[in-house]
């Protein structure tokens, strides 16, 4: 019998790399362009599996709700998992992620992100396409020589380090557990805060880390720091940052995220009015650059996640446990005390 998935958020792009993945038609897959809620839940009703990504509601109720349903497995096409209640899904429902789809894809959109930014890329694009060929107030600065702060030294982080030193920038990394013979040279945030004239980050989204840009950490920063978010948007206080810009402390910002996205992002609102005035008026200062959480976006990775989505949901029918499983006590004491070997729960 197949495998019955329910997949949730579905856009084109989704449906083209998973039915491309499944060709052999071995699952069963439901596309909802829905987004999985409390509302939505029901619609999960006689399926073994659900696949959700990072706008999606895996909370306490959606959790008892897919329970009720029979369905066994959360299968999350991305890696970050902060929209999931892992705690209380222990012991009542197994959730997988797909930990690296291509890093690469995401390191490479950030430093996109900050050359168009500091070259003024985007301006002088709307110009010529007017055949306004002026170069006042395209003046921008050269990356060689200059400190990037990478907060998150993962697969993302690195690579991003990599990009950064071919352009001859000096580095400083942060993250709470540094990659051990990795020679980066690791400061404390306090250091990154005040030294750095680029902040990149590429870490995950927790309690400890949410807002960690702040009013008081922007007042450490130097005047004119760019920051550059691929990572999560509540990372950020978007309140504080929008002070900053108006202030003239920050002196750009690139956001592929942001922290109130999920009622935005994905969606085409070119003819009506955003009710998100913080997002509306970060979109109209004129050293901001939103792009709709775009970083992901490659051919190779909506292949690896399609690919390893469905290889998740096979290894978890076949043996009743996953690699790629997230578990509560494996996230709180920072390693798997099975050691993946054995079933979580």
């Amino acid at each position: 019998m197949k495998t019955k998935i329910a997949f949730f958020d579905a856009k084109e792009y989704d449906k083209t790399s998973f039915d491309l993945a499944n060709a052999s038609g071995e699952f069963e897959v439901t596309y909802y362009e829905t987004k999985l809620t409390e509302d939505t839940v029901n619609l999960a009703d006689g399926y073994d599996v659900v696949c959700v990504f990072v706008n999606d509601t895996v909370n306490s109720k959606v959790i008892d709700g897919l329970v009720a349903a029979g369905v066994k497995l959360v299968a999350l096409r991305c890696a970050g998992y902060n929209n999931v209640d892992i705690e209380y899904a222990y012991e009542k429902i197994h959730i997988v992620s797909v930990p690296a789809y291509s890093p690469y894809a995401v390191a490479e959109h950030a430093m996109a992100l900050l050359l168009t930014s500091i070259r003024r890329i985007h301006k002088a694009y709307i110009r010529t396409r007017d055949f306004n060929f002026s170069l006042n107030g395209l003046t921008g600065f050269d990356l060689h020589g200059k400190t990037v702060g990478v907060v998150g030294t993962g697969k993302i982080g690195r690579i991003f380090i990599d990009i950064c030193k071919g352009f001859g920038m000096n580095v400083l990394a942060y993250d709470k557990f540094p990659a051990k013979d990795s020679g980066l040279n690791y400061v404390e945030l306090d250091e990154i805060w005040e030294k750095a004239d680029i902040i990149s980050f590429h870490c995950p989204l927790t309690d400890e880390t949410k807002h960690m840009v702040n009013k008081d950490t922007i007042a450490k920063m130097k005047k004119g720091i760019v920051l550059v978010n691929t990572s999560r948007g509540a990372l950020i206080d978007s309140e504080a940052l929008l002070e900053g810009i108006k202030s003239r402390h920050i002196g750009a910002a690139c956001l592929d995220v942001y922290e109130e996205e999920s009622d935005v992002f994905f969606h085409d609102f070119s003819g009506h009015i955003i009710n998100d005035d913080t997002l509306a008026r970060l979109i109209s200062m004129p050293n901001v650059i939103v792009t709709s959480h775009q970083a992901f976006l490659t051919k190779e990775a909506l292949n690896n996640i399609a690919n390893t989505t469905l290889s998740n949901i096979n290894q978890f029918n076949a043996e009743g446990r996953c690699d790629n499983e997230l578990c509560y006590k494996c996230i709180k004491f920072g390693k798997c005390p099975k050691e993946h070997k054995e079933k979580c729960f």
